[in-house]
């Protein structure tokens, strides 16, 4: 499955990430919030989302070709793909 970033990038992710690679990945988000209860952002953002392109990218996932993405393709390929994973989530089963 291929994804094309804001920034005009695309890449394709794995096509057989397994339920327990996809509950793992899902499991190690942790958000931090304010006082009032909001949502202000993901702890170890720049880990969980090494992690993320790791397990999910299909080529293109050593350090050498990590560190040439930008911030903002690295947390856009995060948001997609965390999309891609989770769709049908929600809808109760017949």
């Amino acid at each position: 499955m291929e994804i094309k970033l804001k920034s005009g990038k695309s890449f394709k992710i794995k096509e057989n990430i397994s339920l327990d690679e996809r509950d793992e990945l899902m499991d190690s988000i942790e958000y931090e919030w304010d006082s009032n209860g909001n949502m202000k952002g993901v702890k170890m953002m720049n880990k969980t989302i090494t992690k993320w392109l790791r397990t999910c990218l299909a080529d293109g996932n050593s350090d050498e070709e990590l560190v040439k993405w930008s911030l903002e393709d690295r947390t856009d390929a995060f948001v997609k793909i965390q999309e891609k994973l989770t769709l049908g989530e929600g809808k109760a089963s017949k």
